[in-house]
């Protein structure tokens, strides 16, 4: 019972609600079985929650603890991926980012202006715009301005740090950020308020079978060491760069494989780049983002394997070199690693076997039924 006398969910994850949820594990049936505290986690359990289903996460670490706190933190639709004829992907994420904007979480999700510097003259703002024009309505209504072109000097004007010799005119246009751990942990706490059971530090160590289906899985508190049996008629393996680890854990061949992908991003003091505008720039292989993100600049990232310990993935001083190397080229005052404030690294969960280099590879989801249950 909650403090105003209710016994509906609340939505709250404290210590009384651990204890309490470990107990649910333990001795309710539920209809779907969540595996994984990421954002795609947490919205399959609060999917299933709002459906009426009954519904347990478990995750062994903790909400957004891997990829989903390890993000450019934007919400966007992937102006390469348009180049790459991703129509649907990009149509889809821009719908999804005009939904956050104004009706889903227009409270952690905000507008954000990024400068597209143009550096070669005649073709590039004719192509550029007519990609933007597409990716301006791709989305449907849209509650972000629309593109603006610029001269050299209004782009200057915007972006101080640029060198002038590195571009002829400028295209503004918006996407959208938000803090993306802490929208995981609201999709979480959602789910929890319509009566689904979350708990953390949770790991799966085992699969329940019923003759040739899964019926379940067996899970360990990580904090205390102890056991339990967690019943489920459907159990969805969310589990980002595990998912693999998942699969043969319970004794199923996936129908594809998971491919980690290694994202850098380094972050700077605000007062080391001279802009009122985050800028996109194009690099040999993708494209590099100068985000602003409260006192500072969010700048990456990064798209190469990772084969180590996928819990903890890090950035190598090629890494760092590479991302200053890209964005000191357009600056008039270079960063040097003196300014770096801190450094982080995520892991993008990506299908394997499409392309040797996984900045081509599908940033598309993919569900598969691996085995009854």
């Amino acid at each position: 019972m909650n403090a105003t006398g209710s016994t509906a969910p609340s939505g709250r994850l404290g210590v009384d609600e651990r204890a309490e949820n470990w107990r649910r594990l333990g001795e309710e049936e539920f209809d779907v079985l969540v595996i994984g505290g990421g954002v795609v986690g947490a919205g399959t359990a609060l999917d299933a929650a709002t459906r009426g289903l009954r519904v347990a996460l478990v995750e062994a670490r903790d909400l957004a603890s891997g990829t989903s706190s390890r993000s450019s933190k934007l919400f966007h639709g992937g102006l390469r991926y348009l180049e790459q004829l991703e129509f649907g992907l990009v149509r889809e994420a821009l719908r999804e980012r005009e939904l956050m904007l104004t009706r889903i979480a227009p409270h952690l999700v905000k507008p954000v202006s990024f400068l597209y510097p143009l550096t070669h003259r005649v073709w590039e703002r004719p192509y550029t715009a007519t990609g933007l024009f597409l990716y301006d309505r791709m989305g449907g209504a849209k509650s972000v301005p629309g593109q603006q072109h610029l001269t050299r000097a209004g782009a200057l004007r915007m972006v101080p740090a640029l060198r002038r010799d590195k571009l002829v005119g400028g295209i503004r246009y918006f996407d959208a950020q938000a803090d993306d751990a802490r929208h995981t942990l609201t999709v979480a706490r959602t789910a929890a308020q319509y009566g689904a059971v979350i708990r953390t530090s949770t790991q799966v160590v085992d699969f329940l079978h019923e003759s040739d289906r899964v019926s379940g899985v067996r899970v360990r508190d990580v904090e205390t060491g102890e056991e339990t049996d967690v019943q489920a008629g459907v159990v969805v393996n969310c589990a980002g760069v595990w998912t693999d680890q998942v699969l043969q854990m319970s004794g199923s061949r996936g129908r594809f494989r998971v491919r980690a992908s290694k994202g850098v991003h380094i972050v700077v003091p605000r007062e080391k780049i001279v802009s009122d505008s985050g800028v996109i720039l194009r690099t040999p292989t993708s494209v590099l983002f100068i985000i602003p993100w409260k006192g500072h600049w969010i700048i990456g990232t990064t798209d190469t394997d990772w084969h180590l310990d996928l819990a903890h993935p890090a950035a190598t001083a090629k890494d760092i070199a590479y991302i200053l190397d890209q964005v000191n080229s357009v600056l008039n005052t270079p960063l040097t690693t003196d300014d770096i404030e801190g450094v982080y690294a995520g892991l993008r969960p990506l299908l394997a076997g499409e392309s040797e280099e996984t900045s081509k590879l599908s940033r598309e989801h993919a569900v598969a039924r691996t085995a009854p249950g």
